[in-house]
């Protein structure tokens, strides 16, 4: 039979597991359908029905970047027209030039020494000059004879050696002169008439200079000539330096009433505004930064260290909190449609991540102000789809970390409406920044309403805040640090309750509180719970106050007139009834848990040993605690700490050394009887736990100043 009920207790909670396993999963995709519900339509293409020579109806933005390769080709066709043809001087030319009219004279004077010796071997078939001319001309090539008459040949045949070589001489050096410099083929006829000038004060006859002239003039040929290759380079560096046209996102492709012509119909086609066929890959941009978004959310949740059941109501709180702040962000962006861009401004986003921060958790706060940051500035994209709006997106940025940052761990309402007021602050200071940095100009009255809208969303965000505060601390359970501030006033029913009939019960409890809120401070757990939750641990013990000793004050103990079993049985009743009174005044749970669990199966040692003396047939389990044992930290921390400061306030003379040896011997005794089995408690964190107490102990019980001149006094009047 206990095996059976095992199972089915197993088999239920399995069941249990996979239903809250199953909701998550919902909620996480009900998550990234708001997202992308959210972010639809700013992400969606636009297509338009325009018509060719028709006027625009609306002033129409480019979706996308993208570049313009017509117009790219035309700016670097211009840029390689607009190279001028690139000229180099040839030194080569020159020489060869100069060479050319020295193998001419040297040919010259050798055919008139042939000549000479032919003369003296008598062979005279042809007269002597036009032997000569004919000699020469055989010797020189076909255009060098068809280019200089035959008249400048036969006057410098009949020339003598000297007159040729200083002939040569000096047309070489002419022709040296004037080809060092550059000659285009424009420049070629003023070239050739230099010669003239060159040779006019040449030692030469007349008929000599003439002919060495026009000799001269047939060397002078163009040396600065086009470089193909050089040319080449610099247009192709021209069209290289011509940048990438683009229509630029945001970029205003026609005005409102202005004619769509050729040019601005095309690019309304680059840019994809009328195409027919929708794009898919804005979607599936949109699908990925959702789905990251949402795999950072489950991430935290997975990692959160709490029960399904807790866990499922953050995520579900979460959720709602998320999807009314999205809401918000939405209504607020419809109005971009009057064309006033910057409207975003207003929105109250603050308040998503300060409610998440007071109910659930901080670092949960600062990964949703990031998502919302991102997620508002696509929303807020100025009218243009697909596109993101970063200066909006650190506004909200900014904005929600510093609301998160000013509440701190005083969660009370003040605080809330301080940290509106901080929140505000930061707006402002990010709105200027922006228009500074960006160096716009912008007039009195956009400066003003900017002001005024950052001021709103702070101011609002609080207000939404401390009026959403109450229905999800009621809807969901939850115990906020302003819901524990409260519940740790004085004037609760409950607490004055202990106070008046308890009161040292009271002073037991806030000693409890002390040394709880200290040591889970110490080891990161919810110190603030730990402290609230120690001021009702021991509310039980109202209904018979009398039978605590810390509330027998010059009365004789009533259970020395009892029997160790029904000492034990009030003594442990006080669980009980401290869970009763809790759950009919409607408590938090987790006060319920910590009352309950606060003595978990502990044995009521006295009693044990008392019982035990008249009847060796008692068990321990008789005299134990009903438990459960404590299920968190911060209950097997209260759990300790009631048993620290009960011993501690019975001892004579407590000294440091005593105190801490009587701490660690209390933990010692707890993890040797189990009590911390089915919390995740640590020991290191037992240690840290124990350096805790000691510290706050030595502190409440340090040794006191003897002061002479009273205990002289004092001595005095009892004399």
């Amino acid at each position: 039979m206990e095996k059976d009920g095992m199972r089915s207790k197993s088999h239920h909670l399995f069941r249990q597991l996979r239903e809250y396993r199953f909701l998550n999963i919902f909620l996480y995709f009900i998550l990234g359908a708001v997202i992308f519900a959210a972010l639809y339509s700013n992400i969606k293409p636009e297509t338009l029905d325009v018509e060719l020579f028709s006027l625009s109806d609306q002033t129409i933005y480019a979706p996308i970047t993208v570049e313009d390769k017509i117009e790219t080709e035309r700016k670097q066709q211009e840029a390689y027209d607009s190279v001028e043809d690139q000229y180099v001087l040839r030194r080569e030319i020159t020489d060869k030039q100069v060479d050319l009219v020295s193998s001419i004279f040297d040919t010259i004077i050798e055919v008139n020494e042939e000549s000479n010796s032919n003369e003296k071997g008598k062979n005279k078939t042809l007269p002597i000059e036009e032997a000569k001319l004919k000699s020469l001309q055989k010797k020189l090539t076909s255009s060098i004879n068809e280019r200089i008459p035959e008249n400048v040949f036969e006057t410098l045949l009949a020339a003598k050696n000297d007159e040729l070589k200083m002939a040569k001489d000096a047309v070489v050096t002419a022709v040296n002169n004037i080809m060092s410099k550059e000659i285009p083929i424009v420049q070629l006829t003023e070239a050739k008439n230099q010669v003239h000038e060159e040779l006019q004060y040449a030692p030469l006859r007349q008929d000599i200079l003439k002919s060495a002239t026009e000799l001269g003039k047939f060397a002078i040929t163009p040396n600065y000539v086009f470089d193909l290759e050089a040319t080449e380079i610099k247009r192709q560096q021209a069209v290289d330096n011509v940048k990438e046209v683009q229509i630029k996102q945001g970029q205003i492709i026609v005005e409102e009433d202005e004619l769509i012509n050729r040019e601005i119909y095309r690019k309304l086609g680059l840019v994809g505004l009328l195409d027919n066929e929708k794009s898919y890959k804005p979607f599936i941009g949109a699908g990925l930064l959702i789905l990251l978004i949402v795999a950072a959310i489950i991430y935290y949740f997975e990692k959160l260290e709490k029960q399904a059941l807790k866990k499922n109501n953050y995520l579900l709180l979460y959720c709602l909190i998320f999807s009314i702040t999205i809401l918000l962000l939405k209504i607020v962006s419809l109005f971009q449609k009057i064309d006033y861009t910057y409207i975003g401004y207003v929105v109250p986003i603050a308040m998503g991540p300060m409610l998440i921060k007071l109910l659930i958790n901080e670092r949960l706060a600062i990964l949703t102000s990031m998502i919302l940051a991102v997620t508002g500035s696509i929303i807020f994209n100025e009218g243009v789809t697909g596109t993101f709006n970063f200066q909006i997106g650190i506004y909200y940025l900014f904005g929600c970390l510093g609301g998160i940052l000013f509440l701190g761990e005083q969660n009370l309402r003040s605080k809330i409406l301080q940290a509106g007021l901080f929140v505000a602050l930061i707006n402002l200071i990010i709105i200027n920044a922006v228009m500074l940095i960006t160096n716009g100009t912008y007039s009195n009255l956009e400066t003003g309403s900017y002001f005024i809208m950052a001021s709103v969303s702070g101011l609002v965000s609080s207000v939404l805040t401390i009026g959403f505060m109450p229905f999800f601390e009621t809807g969901f359970g939850i115990l906020s640090a302003m819901k524990l501030i409260e519940y740790s006033s004085p004037n609760h029913p409950l607490l004055r309750k202990i106070l008046t009939e308890t009161p040292g019960t009271y002073h037991h409890s806030v000693m409890v509180a002390n040394l709880s809120e200290s040591a889970c401070e110490a080891i990161g757990a919810n110190g603030l719970l730990a402290r609230v939750g120690a001021y009702y641990h021991d509310i039980g013990k109202t209904k018979r106050p009398r039978y605590f000793i810390e509330n027998q004050m010059n009365i004789e103990n009533p259970h020395n007139k009892l029997s160790a079993q029904l000492s034990k049985n009030i003594i442990i009743a006080h669980v009980t009834d401290g869970v009763e009174i809790l759950r009919k005044h409607k408590m938090p749970k987790e006060f319920i848990d910590i009352a309950e669990q606060h003595h978990g199966t502990t044995l009521l040692k006295y009693f044990y040993h008392k019982a035990k003396e008249t009847n060796d047939a008692i068990y321990e389990d008789e005299f134990r605690y009903p438990g459960p044992k404590p299920q968190t930290k911060e209950i097997a921390i209260i759990s300790i700490a009631d048993s620290v400061e009960a011993a501690v306030r019975s001892m004579s003379n407590p000294t440091p050394e005593k105190i801490e040896k009587l701490v660690r011997s209390i933990i010692a005794d707890r993890l040797q009887d189990n009590q911390l089995n089915e919390c995740d408690i640590t020991l290191k964190e037992l240690d840290i736990i124990a350096k805790s107490f000691c510290e706050t102990l030595k502190g409440i019980f340090h040794s006191r100043i003897e002061y002479p001149e009273l205990n002289k006094k004092q001595k005095e009047k009892k004399s």
